[in-house]
């Protein structure tokens, strides 16, 4: 058992931590953590060793209700919940991490925070879970419909899910209007089946900025494991890891977390 003390200090350790960070709830395309590489180390090593302490003593975010120390759980406010939610994806603990964002979106009754947890979308996509996931995407939509990347996570998802091979309901952006980045473009006409190529999202990755080069590999990782295609998803995925982005200052960038844990999950070496 833990001791009521020890309790504590892991629930207010992981509350700090999240509450260190200030993250945009409106989609991946503005998910940067606020923090120096360094400080997104420390976050991810105090949420590691709490997350090991937390699984050796069987305190989940479950059950983490049971005494009136772990009621605290219950007064965190939701734009922390989604932080900490966010903190126990980014060490591979997806389970973790919806039960999080649930609890996030209970904690509003109104709903009103539903269609801003694409975080919760990308979660279930890892935990197979992409009925659900199809339907957080489309929710965000709804409220955001100029972000590509709903759009495509969705296609993903579909594609996921798709067993009996039956058409892809694809959303699409509204007439006339496109995303603000130049490489979403690509990837939303890849995705769409609109023209583009795979080998133009590589070259769109090679003759654009840093990030660009990671976002078009980690949407070609995705595109190719949606579509079937194991060992080319496992090659842009780890070289996405690998960019100068991924290990720079784009390492605190949610993105490139994902981009890490997809990688840890399938058994990817980086």
């Amino acid at each position: 058992m833990l001791q009521p003390l020890f309790k504590i200090v892991c629930i207010q350790l992981a509350i700090a931590v999240s509450s260190y960070s200030s993250i945009d709830y409106v989609s991946p395309s503005r998910s940067t953590i606020t923090g120096t590489p360094l400080t997104a180390l420390c976050n991810r090593s105090c949420l590691f060793i709490c997350r090991q302490q937390i699984r050796a003593n069987s305190l989940t975010v479950h059950n983490m209700s049971s005494s009136p120390e772990d009621q605290k759980m219950d007064k965190i406010p939701p734009r922390q919940l989604v932080q900490l939610g966010m903190k126990y994806f980014q060490v591979a603990d997806i389970d973790e991490s919806i039960k999080l964002f649930d609890k996030a979106d209970k904690a509003v009754p109104d709903g009103s925070l539903t269609p801003y947890l694409w975080q919760r979308g990308i979660s279930l996509y890892y935990a197979d879970r992409f009925q659900e996931g199809s339907d957080q995407f489309r929710y965000d939509v709804k409220v955001n419909p100029l972000d590509v990347e709903e759009i495509v996570w969705d296609i993903a998802c579909q594609h996921r899910s798709n067993n009996a091979g039956n058409s892809v309901n694809k959303l699409s952006l509204p007439p006339g209007k496109t995303d603000r980045r130049k490489i979403m473009g690509t990837v939303y006409s890849l995705y769409r089946g609109d023209g583009a190529t795979e080998h133009d999202l590589v070259n769109a990755g090679h003759v654009g900025s840093l990030s660009d080069e990671f976002y078009s590999l980690f949407y070609l990782g995705l595109w190719c494991e949606s579509n079937g295609e194991s060992a080319k998803a496992e090659n842009y995925m780890r070289s996405a890891v690998k960019t100068s982005y991924a290990q720079g200052r784009g390492s605190v960038d949610y993105m490139t977390s994902v981009a890490k844990v997809h990688c840890e999950l399938r058994g990817w070496q980086y």
